[in-house]
């Protein structure tokens, strides 16, 4: 589903990634690990178009979408949880949840929410709520439920249990294995193993820029 050979990206002139080569087969889960500031918020962040490559090649279900812009993403159903969530905090849950569909005119929005709340039903319960006033672990669950409105087919997933209490992270973990059964490709962004080692199909560890090992 994804292909990303030898890409290279600079900000601000520093080099952050280096010559990064790994792949997302259709329908698996892949992790990739690495600490803070290893470069994963960078390969994720450039792989959804909101940062320009140097060089290399970004190959999405077979499109190069190295240079294409961020909205083409979503309207080919590929959804991204940012690492800090980025709610709109004066909209309530559920026009957050919606707020990517508003931008690529979806069709069978009602029946998409339907099947995230029946997969969530706590994010239903809060739907009303503004969104500031959610804990860290909602809002990660929040996050997760937009992601799913657009990601149809492939999702993105930046530290989806980092600073959540074990047991909301546990049931983050639980959705995200739910997500397995429905054929979705998915590549998510972790510290380590915790939370992780029993949901990957494979793994790529990346430090300093670099992906320097790769683990079934």
């Amino acid at each position: 589903m994804i292909a990303i050979e030898h890409l290279n990206v600079s900000i601000q002139q520093v080099p952050i990634l280096r010559d990064v080569t790994l792949s997302v087969p259709k329908g698996q889960m892949v992790g990739l690990i690495g600490r803070n500031g290893a470069g994963k918020t960078t390969l994720l962040r450039t792989t959804m178009g909101v940062i320009r490559p140097d060089s290399g090649k970004i190959i999405i279900g077979g499109v190069q979408a190295t240079h294409l812009e961020g909205y083409w993403r979503a309207r080919n159903q590929i959804g991204y949880m940012p690492e800090d969530r980025r709610l709109v905090p004066d909209l309530n849950v559920e026009e957050n949840i919606l707020l990517p569909t508003w931008a690529t005119r979806q069709p069978d929005t009602a029946r998409r929410l339907a099947w995230i709340y029946e997969l969530m039903p706590e994010v239903a319960g809060f739907s009303p709520r503004l969104a500031l006033s959610l804990s860290g672990g909602q809002q990660k669950l929040v996050a997760l439920a937009r992601a799913l409105m657009v990601g149809q087919k492939l999702l993105l997933l930046d530290e989806p249990f980092e600073g959540v209490a074990p047991m909301l992270a546990m049931r983050l973990v639980e959705v995200i294995k739910a997500l397995k059964a429905q054929g979705l490709s998915v590549l998510i962004a972790e510290s380590d193993y915790t939370y992780t080692s029993g949901v990957v199909d494979l793994s790529y560890v990346i430090e300093r820029g670099s992906v320097t090992t790769q683990t079934h």
